[in-house]
């Protein structure tokens, strides 16, 4: 199936389409519409004009058509789900749980979206003020570039889109080049819908030349990007004076602490270390472990990274598929070969099936190795041996990440500390890093990024606040 433009809401065809091939089979999975810079510019360019129709519209149309679409969701998860399945390997049962997800989201957006409100302020409450009446409002910012990843390319195309549409603005999406089909189908259903908002809508594809034509452009307000830190760092240089939110990488870590439940944290690091194959920004990376209780969690830790079922994303069973593409699993493993030259020791050897990288937990590493100090996105975690949580304090601090980090432990003084001490954008408490509820505002410090999702927070990020005295 092709992946076709959407100038505003005209479907259009193009001359040249590019393959998608199935990271699993290898087969030829979806084709998409080949763009260039002049059709951003045309996107761009409709969105202006229909965002000063979409500002006008009430915000119960506009709750009502994201309530259209996530019905549509439902109507179609299946299909959805194998979409996704095809485009990047997500293990089926994990696909299926990505449109759960990405209904919520769309739903959440449209309740939020009800009860967002401004504020009266009290004018005379200082002496150089006086008696008025005086508010703020929010409004919708204008014309929002969506720029999607692949990892989650449903969902995180709902945190942008849904906030983005229901707060009255208009969007130009640029999804992923590895999961092009997807945002078409997801964003067929917004436009298709009889709640739509005309031309609010436009979906072009490509690369560099495409996304500098959006994010160079004078018509957006907003751009809102989820990706690698290199790529957040040219768009904030070439944005301009632009509302830029950036969710970038992620080097997760967490503490077991001796007072901990190590059955209960090995098998939810499992889960976090390896789940999409690594391939979420924030993957378990780092465990540092207590040195009193580290063999006992490092013996639990292999015994349940073993469980994980490796296989064909088709497979019910199927914990485990393929990795995005060749380039990945090559990196992957020169990372964990360069790590064992350098002394590291493989507690779960690397392995390798084609695409399929089998979990790695690695023993004996230092922070300066790559497979510790950066952003792997791909099935290893490492674990560090510890003398206290001072300790792992400082080295899960120190790092240029700062998306979410966690903490197992059963003492409470400890969990306050790491609450107020750990540098990150959100802290979990006994459970994985990797947790994230679509509800909550999630995003990172440092290199991790700028700005928050969820529904509420992106909303936030897609609107002006107006400042109103009548006196």
């Amino acid at each position: 199936m092709k992946a076709n433009i959407y100038f505003g809401s005209q479907e259009t065809k193009k001359e040249e389409y590019l393959s998608r091939v199935s990271p699993y089979s290898g087969e030829i999975v979806s084709k998409v519409a080949v763009c260039d810079a002049n059709d951003a510019k045309r996107a761009l360019n409709i969105a202006h004009e229909a965002a000063k129709e979409a500002k006008k519209t009430t915000i119960v149309q506009r709750c009502n058509w994201l309530l259209d679409v996530a019905k549509k969701l439902k109507e179609n998860r299946e299909d959805l789900a194998k979409t996704i399945t095809d485009e990047v390997g997500k293990p089926i049962m994990f696909s299926r749980i990505e449109v759960d997800r990405c209904i919520e989201t769309v739903t959440l957006s449209a309740e939020v979206m009800r009860t967002m409100h401004g504020e009266t302020i009290n004018t005379d409450a200082m002496n150089s003020g006086k008696k008025t009446m005086a508010f703020f409002s929010r409004v919708p910012s204008g014309v929002v570039v969506a720029i999607t990843p692949f990892n989650f390319p449903l969902n995180l195309v709902a945190h942008k889109l849904a906030p983005a549409l229901v707060a009255g603005n208009a969007v130009v999406l640029k999804p992923t080049p590895e999961a092009p089909l997807a945002a078409y189908k997801f964003a067929k259903l917004f436009i298709e819908s009889e709640f739509a908002i005309k031309d609010a809508l436009s979906v072009v594809y490509g690369d560099a030349e495409v996304g500098n034509a959006l994010v160079t452009s004078d018509i957006p307000r907003v751009i809102s990007f989820t990706g690698s830190v290199t790529v957040g760092n040219i768009i904030t240089k070439n944005a301009g004076i632009k509302k830029v939110s950036l969710e970038l990488g992620g080097n997760a870590a967490t503490f077991i602490d001796k007072s901990a439940d190590l059955e209960l944290a090995a098998a939810r690091c499992a889960i976090g270390a390896f789940v999409n194959s690594g391939q979420v920004c924030i993957s378990l990376q780092r465990i540092y472990v207590d040195a009193e209780i580290y063999d006992e969690f490092a013996s639990k830790m292999a015994v349940e990274s073993k469980k994980l079922v490796v296989g064909s994303p088709y497979s019910d069973d199927t914990f485990m598929g393929p990795l995005i593409d060749d380039e990945a699993c090559e990196r992957a493993m020169n990372w964990v070969e360069s790590a064992i030259k350098e002394g590291a020791t493989p507690l779960l050897a690397p392995k390798v099936d084609g695409r399929m990288f089998y979990p790695c937990v690695m023993t004996d590493v230092t922070q300066d190795m790559k497979i510790v100090c950066e952003e792997v996105f791909a099935p290893i975690v490492s674990l560090i041996k510890v003398n206290n949580f001072d300790e792992a304090l400082a080295l899960m601090n120190d790092s240029p990440y700062g998306l979410q980090f966690s903490i197992f432990t059963n003492d409470l003084k400890l969990t306050q500390r790491a609450i107020e001490e750990l540098d990150a954008g959100g802290i979990v408490i006994n459970d994985m890093p990797t947790l994230r509820f679509d509800i909550q505002p999630y995003g990172g410090v440092k290199l991790s990024g700028v700005g928050r999702e969820g529904p509420r927070f992106a909303i936030e990020e897609m609107t002006e606040i107006k400042s109103v005295v009548i006196c």
